[in-house]
């Protein structure tokens, strides 16, 4: 208990080990999150949120460097403090407001956020905490994403095209066949091809998917449709 008690105290304390460790568990921690994004095709993916909560931990270790090492005087807090206001501008920037007036890139902005105070709380030494708020991010995207989209009652699926030129005239083919309110969503193409794209379609209603696919793999342009 004594040996466990002082490795405790050792892992608060701020040296070098400390230093690799807390900032490997930042990326590593940025690297989880940052996957199951990346895995629904967003634009903030793996690493950018590596690097979100990378510099959330070094905005703590440089502040802790600065009153410990250094032995300035100082608030250790205020660098630290700008990281929550500060991430927003980079969240606004993933924040789309669709055609029809529908605000998208919410969950991915606050995740962005969090991933920030989790760089944060491992910067200052506060592991647990960071850890359990890793666990929470995961269970909220795996779990809770499925149960949100259960209880909307509607259906999403995914549509790639390989023809960049024929956007605009495929996605008036889509609206054309739902005949409904939409929400369109521009992904990264799920294929790795370069000169694709890719769009994630949420309907109001829940309809006969295969229906849908087979009217949309008919429109020239359209490479594959899956449902999300």
């Amino acid at each position: 208990m004594e040996q466990f008690q002082s490795f405790l105290r050792y892992m608060q304390s701020f040296n070098s080990v400390t230093l690799v460790v807390r900032l490997m568990l930042a990326v590593l921690a940025g690297g989880v999150i940052g996957s199951e994004r990346g895995r629904h095709g967003r634009a903030a993916g793996l690493r950018t949120h590596i690097l979100v909560c990378l510099g959330g931990a070094m905005t703590s270790l440089v502040s802790l460097f600065v009153s410990q090492v250094d032995g300035l005087p100082g608030d250790v807090f205020r660098i630290s403090a700008s990281v929550v206001s500060g991430i927003g501008f980079l969240g606004a920037g993933i924040i789309l407001v669709k055609n029809n007036s529908t605000v998208a890139g919410l969950t991915t902005a606050a995740g962005m956020w969090v991933t920030a105070t989790i760089g944060v709380a491992f910067g200052y030494g506060f592991y647990g905490g960071a850890i359990l708020a890793t666990i929470i991010c995961m269970i909220n995207a795996a779990l809770l994403t499925k149960v949100e989209h259960k209880r909307k009652q509607g259906m999403r699926f995914y549509v790639e095209i390989d023809d960049l030129e024929k956007i605009q005239d495929i996605l008036d083919h889509v609206k054309a066949i739902l005949e409904e309110d939409l929400l369109i969503e521009t992904v990264m193409a799920k294929s790795g091809i370069i000169g694709r794209i890719g769009f994630v379609i949420s309907t109001s209603y829940k309809r006969n998917f295969d229906e849908i696919k087979q009217a949309l793999v008919q429109v020239d342009g359209v490479s594959f449709v899956v449902e999300e």
